[in-house]
């Protein structure tokens, strides 16, 4: 086994699980879900069958990831979040196999008992703060808060508040990463 999973967690058959993962305490992974390499899975996680996780995801304690869920490279997963994959759920009415998607963008942090709506995809490298409850699309980059969660920012490929010039341009103070901002939309600059 090239992963490590804790006595306590169950790992159910038919997963694909990259080399180098953990898997820790009463957590479970259900059939036919893929996660990557080098994922950290911490207590009382629930992966669902379908789920993709790409490499280095890092999900904290007491997140349900459900079918229809995608976490890309870099993802990380806060205490306690929630998604969901059905907008109309009833008790009595079996929605199963109409699950909405949700693709969660490389290097997107999302934080503490966030809350994301199914049918809303995060940006790369979005920042969404903790408890916020996000019902719409988040652009790469946005930091965005509140319930229902609106963006209040633009956010480093580092994890750092931009502050965009007259002209456009933001720095990240701590890693020297240039930003551009044309049209709402934010690029990191390759030099």
């Amino acid at each position: 086994m090239s992963y490590f999973n804790h006595e306590t967690a169950i790992v159910d058959e038919g997963c694909k699980i990259g080399e180098g993962t953990k898997i820790w305490h009463f957590s479970h992974i259900m059939p036919n879900c893929i996660i990557g390499v080098n994922c950290n899975i911490g207590q009382n996680v629930v992966v669902s069958s379908g789920v993709v996780l790409g490499k280095n995801v890092k999900i904290q304690n007491n997140v349900s990831i459900y079918e229809g869920v995608i976490c890309e490279d870099d993802v990380f997963l806060g205490p306690s979040m929630v998604f969901t994959n059905v907008v109309n759920p009833r008790s009595a009415v079996n929605r199963r196999g109409t699950y909405s998607k949700t693709t969660v963008k490389k290097g997107a942090s999302i934080g503490a008992n966030a809350t994301i709506v199914c049918g809303h995809d995060i940006g790369e490298f979005a920042f969404i703060g903790a408890g916020a409850v996000v019902t719409k699309t988040v652009s790469a980059y946005a930091l965005v808060v509140g319930n229902p969660a609106k963006q209040i920012g633009w956010m480093s490929e580092y994890g750092h508040r931009l502050e965009f010039d007259e002209k456009g341009i933001a720095i990240c103070e701590e890693s020297n990463e240039k930003y551009n901002i044309v049209d709402n939309v934010v690029s990191k600059i390759i030099s």
